[in-house]
């Protein structure tokens, strides 16, 4: 394997800029983004429409092109070989930072490959800024974003969650987020939990409680704004199980309470990290 070196500075060379932009306030646009806005050549933005309001705010008169996730197949070469022409493009998406839990990475994945210098700007993101303010421990914590809607599969992600000690850190609609709590009840018990909503905003709102608590109190409360939703990590690990017995007596056990003997090996070759055939040659006395 060749490591790639990018020094992002080196060289003037068409370079993609990851620009954040506010997640509410206006005043948390950074002088940099301002600039780097105003000097680029093109900005690639997920709404070009929403992006205009923001350029239009801060008097930077650089064309747009959208970047989302309905067109980045057929948008992607066009804008490598526009950076590849020596010039410059600033991705920005809605709020906040491109690529988290929104368009922008294939495009980084992208320019990476061709060797094209990606950098990008320090700023608003909701997750982080949530966080700190939460009361919940910051360190460490796991930023997972958006869970899926369907209950099914929803419950199935949270199932996967439930013994990680960080800080969970998702995003969530206000329509959808007490199903999403008594699901969170359901599979991890009741947990502390923050929602904070209208980040940043004049009503911006923090709600501290357990799941228990605030599925009580949206049964009669509605929230507007996109959430931000925290929960605590699992305070107990869980007891590794220990196994004794030889291969071939742990099979015999799982066959003697009912398990089929092929179900039995692949089990026990699971448990141990072991193939099957190398538990089945054991068993077998091969």
């Amino acid at each position: 394997m060749i490591v790639k070196i990018q020094k992002s500075f080196a060289q003037q060379v068409g370079t993609l800029y990851l620009v954040p932009t506010p997640i509410g306030n206006l005043e948390d646009m950074t002088f940099r983004a301002i600039k780097t806005l105003q000097t680029v050549d093109l900005i690639a933005s997920e709404d070009t429409r929403n992006t205009q309001k923001l350029l239009n705010h801060f008097e930077v008169k650089v064309p747009q092109k959208s970047l989302h996730e309905h067109n980045y197949n057929e948008r992607i070469p066009e804008l490598l070989d526009f950076l590849e022409s020596g010039k410059s493009i600033a991705q920005v998406s809605d709020a906040g930072m491109p690529s988290i839990s929104d368009p922008g990475h294939e495009l980084v994945v992208a320019c990476i490959e061709r060797e094209i210098p990606v950098v990008s700007l320090p700023g608003a993101t909701a997750g982080m800024t949530a966080l700190i303010a939460s009361g919940l421990l910051p360190q460490p914590f796991f930023f997972y974003g958006f869970l899926q809607r369907k209950r099914s599969v929803q419950k199935k992600e949270l199932d996967e969650l439930k013994g990680q000690q960080a800080t969970l850190i998702f995003y969530e609609s206000p329509h959808r987020i007490k199903e999403t709590l008594k699901n969170i009840t359901e599979v991890f018990g009741n947990r502390e939990v923050v929602i904070c909503r209208e980040l940043t905003k004049l009503y911006e709102e923090y709600l501290r409680g357990t799941t228990e608590e605030l599925i009580e109190y949206l049964s009669d409360h509605s929230l507007k704004g996109e959430c931000c939703l925290l929960v605590s990590g699992a305070t107990e690990t869980a007891e590794e199980e220990i196994f004794t017995g030889t291969l071939k007596e742990q099979v015999e056990e799982l066959i003697s309470g009912g398990t089929s003997s092929k179900e039995a090996i692949k089990s026990v070759a699971k448990r141990h990290g072991l193939k099957k055939q190398d538990v089945y040659k054991e068993y077998h006395e091969l």
